[in-house]
């Protein structure tokens, strides 16, 4: 009998993700374009050995500087690679780097946010002012800093873009967390005898997700944008692997005029990532902020 329930349960569940996305698309059309843009990049990345035309490090010196044609629809670089190809390879790179510095800078934030609010007094004057501190570097130039002393790799880029991300996130939900704190069920966990990281994880951390979430989708656009930066001074990604900062740093003056399509086809893709994300967040907050979503 219960198999039958969770049978006939199974519809009306799928039934309301398709209502919600047809809500989200009605409602937020930039949103849902932003989406799209989103689904795209992560189409592209993980069929990458299957859609690309050409391997994206092989050298042709008959073919370089070629301009947009029927063999290469958006030219070569200076070495003869396909601009087509290192520009879908390049969507894994920005997508592991965005994804993960984005991932554990919010979720680290998240913590450090919720455990200062939750404890207060000296923990939280003690993480808060780490947290300023951060926080009066830039983020451009904090994460220049760091990617310079730990070196030019994958997992120290993603370390190097993590950090700064790191006090923004804590910030924003210590703020959401301050409020929690006060409401009846966190009390009634005290009185209980429940222990702190069970009222922390099981309480507290479950109603900031929507903060937590509005603030993940904003950062993986700064994240692309940054690990885009990085690449393009030399402190990034390192040839032969596919960057979009790097096929920008590749595209230097003396190629700007007589092949343009090497700054342009990158440049475009970055600003393409980095506005859908933007828009996808917008939207996502406001349909999870409750005061927006009644209005």
């Amino acid at each position: 009998m219960s198999e039958l329930v969770a049978s006939l349960d199974v519809p009306s569940r799928s039934s309301r993700w398709i209502g919600a996305c047809r809500d989200f698309i009605g409602r937020r059309p930039l949103g849902a374009i932003g989406a799209g843009v989103i689904v795209l990049m992560f189409v592209a990345a993980l069929a990458a050995p299957l859609i690309a035309p050409y391997d994206p490090v092989a050298v042709d010196f008959a073919a370089m500087l070629a301009p947009p044609s029927a063999e290469h629809w958006l030219g070569t670089d200076a070495f003869g690679r396909d601009v087509l190809s290192r520009l879908i390879y390049g969507s894994q790179t920005a997508l592991v780097v965005g994804f993960g510095a984005s991932l554990l800078g919010a979720t680290i934030g998240a913590l450090i946010g919720v455990a200062s609010a939750y404890f207060g007094g000296r923990i939280d004057l003690f993480l808060q002012r780490i947290m300023d501190v951060l926080l009066s570097f830039p983020l451009i130039i904090l994460a220049l800093a760091l990617v310079a002393i730990l070196g030019n790799s994958i997992p120290n880029l993603i370390i190097a873009i993590m950090v700064p991300m790191i006090p923004r996130c804590a910030l924003v939900i210590r703020s959401s967390a301050l409020s929690i704190r006060e409401m009846p069920y966190v009390d009634a966990a005290r009185a209980a005898g429940f222990g702190h990281s069970r009222i922390i994880l099981r309480h507290m951390l479950p109603n900031v997700m929507a903060s937590y979430l509005v603030m993940l989708t904003a950062f993986l656009g700064q994240a692309i944008l940054l690990e885009a930066s990085l690449s393009f001074l030399g402190l990034g990604v390192q040839e032969p692997l596919p960057a979009w900062g790097l096929m920008l740093r590749g595209a230097a003056v003396e190629f700007a005029e007589t092949a343009p399509w090497m700054a342009i086809f990158p440049g475009v893709a970055i600003s393409l990532a980095v506005f859908a994300f933007n828009l996808f967040g917008d939207s996502l907050r406001d349909a999870l902020d409750p005061r927006l979503r009644t209005q």
